[in-house]
Parts: C-alpha cells; structure tokens; sequence
C-alpha cells in the first residue's frame, strides 16, 4: 500500500515539475525520484533519507519559476518534512541540531522572500516533537535495562543468600561432628589403656580421613561464600591421585586391587571427574559390600579414558533407598559428554563403569564440569 502511494506521488512531482519548468524529461524523473525515494528510504534509514533529500533541496530550486514563492514541487517538501521529523524521532540531540540547523541553510537561501520564517519554525517544532519522542523512548529503554539488571542482582542476592545459608549449616553440623571425630580418634591412644598397635594405626587413619574431609569441607565453604565463581587456588585431585585414594581406602580395611596405566595430558576436569567417580564407587562398596574384594581398571586410548570399578556384594542390593552419589556421578559423566552405567554384573558383583571422552565435545564443556567438581558431594 505504502508503495503504491509513493508510486502515485512519484507522478505528482513528475506532473507538477514537467508542467512547470522546461527540464529534460530525465532531469525531471530524477527531480521527482528524489522528492520520493528518501521517503521510502526513511523508517528504516532516517539518516541516509535525509542524507539524499538534503541536496535534492539544491537541486529542486533549479529552472524554477520566478513567480514561485517556494521553488521545489510539493510532494519534495512534504517528504523533507517527514523525514526531517522521523530523523529527529530516532537519533541522538546532537545529530538532530546539526540536521535542522543545516535544513534551514536552503530556506532562507531560496525562498527569503516567502515565509522563510514560519517555515524555520515548522522545522525547528518538528525536529524538537521528534526529539522529546526520541529522548523518552532512550529512557523507557534505560528503564527497562536497569529493571532487568535489577532483577538479575536480586536474584543473584538470593542465590548468594541460599549458599550462605547452606555453608552456615554445613559448617555447624558437619564440620563439628567431623572435627569430633577427628580429635577422639587422635586422643584414643592417649586416653585408653593398652590398645593394640593395629588398633592405633587404625585410629590414625580415622584422624587422617576426618581431616582431610575438614579440608575438603572448608574448601566446599569457601566456594560457597564466594559471591563470584573463582577459581580455586588450592588444586584439585585428578588421576594422578587415585593411587592415593586406594591405599587409603586399602589402610581402613576394603581389599582394593588396582591396575591403573600412567596418563599424560589428561584434562583438568576429566581428571578430577575420574578422581570423584572412584572415590564414590569405593565409598559405596565399603558401605555396601564391607569386606568384599574390589576391582578398579582404567583402559586409556588417544580419545577415551575407561574406568571399571568392581566390588563383589556381601549381601542383597538396596533397591529401595535411591543416594545422591550415582546421581552425581552420571550428572559430571554427562557434563564432559561421557556415559556412565552401574549396577549387578550378574556375576555376584556390582560394578560401575565411566567412560570419559579425553577431550570434552563442546568448547564450554570443560570449564562447566571444572566449576562443576569444585563442590565435593555426599553419597
């Protein structure tokens, strides 16, 4: 419709100036292209409308009649003024003065004899209504800006406030209880009588553990009071460190047989997600299985890293209670791209097997699973 419009005022100007002055007839097809086309030109590009209707006013005035008291066709000057006021609707104050005080150059040039001032007002009237529309839709859009950064920093607060929450009660009942356990165990062989050498050794071992969990806690609470995701400067476990793992777990009394091959170039997070998967795995089976032999092998080619944990069961599998440890094993499984299964080998025993892509699928995989295991978690 809009075109079919423009295409009907094309032929008015074409009319009016062929009818009015003695131009050749392609001069007057681009008179009359130019009263129009910036108009088309102008709800998309203001300024490149304005940028070619501009001279087209120098151009306009030319073989004009002298009895004219406004040298350019009507259709040219309704158009300049539309797009004089939808320029100064959509642009910044500055552009819209120095557009105005430059469309007022042409008027007292070519038409001083007529109402030159009136017509500067016109102008001057449209380029300020276009402004005050401009300068309140800028600030509708800083509004609605600053409302959403607002709800972002309120929701960011509560989850902040949410963390705290979580670390206040971790450190008031776990860390206590953990830190009880660490220091009867220490003091056991000091304050019984007659303990066996197995026994103190075995007591030691409980203190170690137990501070290593404090250490592992303190460090859980310290990201969760950080009000930005930093990075942790105490390093993380990895593969390198399973070995340590198993003899730890080898000294409380699970009867853990390992074939582990050296692994060079393995990805931070990677590392940490094998780490937590068989600190988890073996967890379970002491807790599961007390007693029951455990078999832990890693395969490792250029692409994959595959980890086999096994434990025969001492006794029937709890199907009932569903733990937050397989879950939070498949969830850093699945953030590197990986897959895990577990469950009864129909053998008698139970294993889990992990299967960890050496290089994660997406770019952004790797730094997720590494924020992601920063936060140790509980079976």
């Amino acid at each position: 419709m809009a075109l079919l419009v423009l295409t009907a005022l094309f032929f008015v100007a074409y009319d009016e100036l062929s009818s009015n002055r003695d131009l050749p007839d392609w001069f007057t097809t681009v008179l009359a292209a130019g009263s129009v086309v910036p108009v088309l030109l102008a709800p998309r590009w203001p300024l490149l409308a304005w940028r070619i209707a501009f001279p087209m006013l120098f151009l306009g005035v030319i073989d004009a009649p002298n009895d004219d008291s406004w040298p350019w066709n009507v259709v040219q000057i309704l158009g300049f003024l539309f797009i004089q006021a939808r320029l100064a609707a959509v642009s910044e104050s500055m552009i819209t003065i120095w557009a105005t005080a430059l469309a007022l150059v042409p008027v007292f040039a070519f038409a001083p004899d007529a109402n030159a001032y009136g017509a500067a007002l016109l102008i001057v009237t449209l380029a300020a209504l276009g402004d005050i529309v401009s300068r309140r839709r800028r600030t509708s859009e800083i509004l609605a800006e600053q409302s959403e950064l607002n709800e972002q920093e309120r929701a960011k607060r509560a989850v902040l406030e949410e963390r705290a929450r979580i670390a206040r009660e971790m450190h008031d009942v776990v860390a206590h209880h953990m830190s009880m356990i660490a220091v009867q165990a220490e003091t056991a062989p000091y304050r019984v009588d007659d303990l066996p050498e197995a026994a103190k050794e075995e007591l030691t071992s409980i203190a170690a553990a137990a501070r290593e969990a404090l250490t592992d806690m303190r460090r859980l609470l310290g990201v969760l009071r950080a009000e930005e995701d930093q990075t942790l400067k105490t390093p993380q476990p990895g593969y390198a460190q399973i070995t340590a793992l198993v003899s730890t777990a080898q000294r409380a009394g699970l009867p853990v047989t390992t074939d582990l091959p050296a692994v060079e170039d393995l990805p931070e997070a990677v590392g940490l997600t094998a780490y937590r998967i068989v600190q988890e795995a073996l967890a379970n089976a002491a807790r599961h299985a007390p007693g029951g032999p455990v078999r832990l092998r890693a395969r490792v080619d250029p692409a994959l890293l595959e980890l086999h944990v096994r434990n025969e069961l001492t006794g029937p599998v709890q199907t009932g209670k569903r733990g937050h440890g397989l879950v939070g094993m498949r969830e850093r499984v699945a953030l590197l791209g990986g897959d895990l299964t577990a469950g009864p080998d129909g053998a008698g025993g139970y294993q889990v097997t992990a299967r960890l892509p050496r290089q994660p699928q997406s770019p952004g995989t790797e730094a997720a699973a590494g924020r992601r295991h920063r936060e140790p978690e509980a079976s």
